[in-house]
C-alpha cells in the first residue's frame, strides 16, 4: 500500500532526492545523440521528399517535431544544470539547442528560474506561467476584462495561436527583462541571429517550400505540444496556490504539479517531463533519472497522477477557487456564484 506523499513534509523529499542529482556525462552525450541525429536525418529527409510529395515531406516534418521537443527538454535540463555536471558545458549546449528550438536561452532559463522560485504563489504570477486568475478576480473585474480573460483562456488562443506567437514573435525580445542586462540582449539577439541565418541558408539553397513544409510545421508542432505539456504541469484541478502567506515552497512544488503518466513511446519523446512533481522537488534530476524516483518511492509514483483522457479536461479549466482549493470552469464557476 503505497504512503500518501503529504504524510510528511514536502521539504524532507530533498534530502531523500538528493542523490539522484549527479548526471552521467556519457548517458547525457548520448541522450543528445539519439535525440539530434534522428532530428537532423528527419528534416534532411523531408526536404528531399518535397521533390517527390509535398504531403509526404509536410507529414515527416510534423513528425520530427516531437523529436524537437525532446531536443527542448534537453535545454531545459541544461538550464537546470542537471544535464552535465560541468555548468559552462550545460549552457553552451542549451544556447546551442536555443536556435533549433526559438528559444533564447538565457532569457528563458532566468523566466523559467522564477517560475520555479514562484510557481503556486497568488502575489508572483505573470512571468514563465499561464495567467490565471482566481474566482474573486475575475468577478471584480469588468465585463470587458472578463472577455479578454475568457479570450486568452480559449483553447484555440492558449493551443493553436499562443505557440505560434510565443515561439516565432515573443521569443525574439526578451519581454519582462529588458531591464536586466547585455547579457539578456546577448542572449536574445544571439539566437535570433542563429534562427535568421538558419531561415537565410533554407531559403537560399531550397526556396519557400523547405521553409513553409518543413521548417514551420516541425517547429510549430514542437512549440504546440511543448505549451500543452506546460498547460497540464500545473493546470489541473487539484492543483495548488496559496496567498504569500500560506505559500510554501516545497508543498507547491509537490503538490502544485502534476504527474503526467504517458505511453512509454510519449515519455521517451518528453523526456520525462510529465514526472513533474518530481522536477520541481528537486530540479536537479536529470531527466533520464527520474524514472529510478518513481521506482524507488512508490508513494511519488501514485501522486497528482493525470491521464491523458484526464489532461484532456483539464483545458476546460479556468479559474482557482480559493475557497473550494480547486481549478473551476466557467461554468462550474457560474453554477456556484452566478457571475458571467
Amino acid at each position: 500500500m503505497p504512503v500518501d506523499p503529504a504524510s510528511k513534509p514536502a521539504a524532507a523529499w530533498v534530502s531523500i532526492l538528493a542523490k539522484y542529482r549527479d548526471p552521467n556525462p556519457a548517458r547525457s552525450t548520448f541522450e543528445i545523440a539519439v535525440s539530434l541525429i534522428p532530428f537532423l536525418a528527419i528534416w534532411a529527409i523531408a526536404w528531399w521528399l518535397l521533390s517527390i510529395s509535398y504531403w509526404a515531406a509536410f507529414a515527416l516534418a510534423c513528425l520530427n517535431g516531437l523529436f524537437l521537443v525532446r531536443l527542448f527538454c534537453i535545454q531545459h535540463d541544461c538550464g537546470h544544470g542537471s544535464f552535465f555536471a560541468n555548468r559552462v558545458l550545460s549552457d553552451w549546449t542549451g544556447r546551442a539547442l536555443g536556435v533549433l528550438t526559438l528559444t533564447p536561452y538565457d532569457v528563458w532559463r532566468r523566466s523559467h528560474a522564477f517560475h520555479h522560485a514562484s510557481a503556486g504563489n497568488l502575489d508572483k504570477r505573470g512571468m514563465g506561467d499561464v495567467v490565471t486568475l482566481t474566482v474573486d478576480e475575475y468577478r471584480a473585474r469588468g465585463w470587458f476584462g472578463r472577455l479578454r480573460y475568457r479570450a486568452y483562456r480559449n483553447p484555440l488562443v492558449l493551443f493553436v495561436l499562443g505557440p505560434a506567437y510565443l515561439f516565432y514573435l515573443e521569443n525574439r525580445l526578451p519581454f519582462g527583462m529588458m531591464d536586466d542586462g547585455w547579457r539578456i540582449w546577448l542572449s536574445s539577439m544571439g539566437t535570433n541571429l542563429g534562427v535568421a541565418l538558419t531561415v537565410g541558408l533554407i531559403v537560399y539553397f531550397g526556396g519557400l517550400m523547405p521553409l513553409l513544409l518543413v521548417f514551420v510545421p516541425t517547429t510549430l508542432v514542437a512549440a504546440t505540444l511543448g505549451v500543452w505539456l506546460f498547460y497540464v504541469q500545473h493546470q489541473f484541478e487539484e492543483t495548488q496556490w496559496d496567498q504569500p502567506e500560506d505559500w510554501a515552497l516545497h508543498e507547491a512544488a509537490l503538490h502544485g504539479s502534476s504527474h503526467y503518466v504517458m505511453p512509454g513511446i510519449l515519455q521517451w519523446f518528453t523526456a520525462n517531463i510529465g514526472i513533474h512533481h518530481v522536477h520541481h522537488l528537486y530540479s536537479r534530476i536529470p531527466f533520464y533519472r527520474l524514472k529510478e524516483v518513481l521506482r524507488d518511492h512508490s508513494e511519488l509514483a501514485e501522486a497528482q497522477r493525470l491521464s491523458i483522457r484526464e489532461s484532456i479536461a483539464c483545458a476546460r479549466l479556468h479559474l482557482w477557487d480559493e475557497k473550494q482549493r480547486r481549478l473551476l470552469s466557467f461554468r462550474q464557476m457560474r453554477a456556484a456564484y452566478g457571475v458571467i
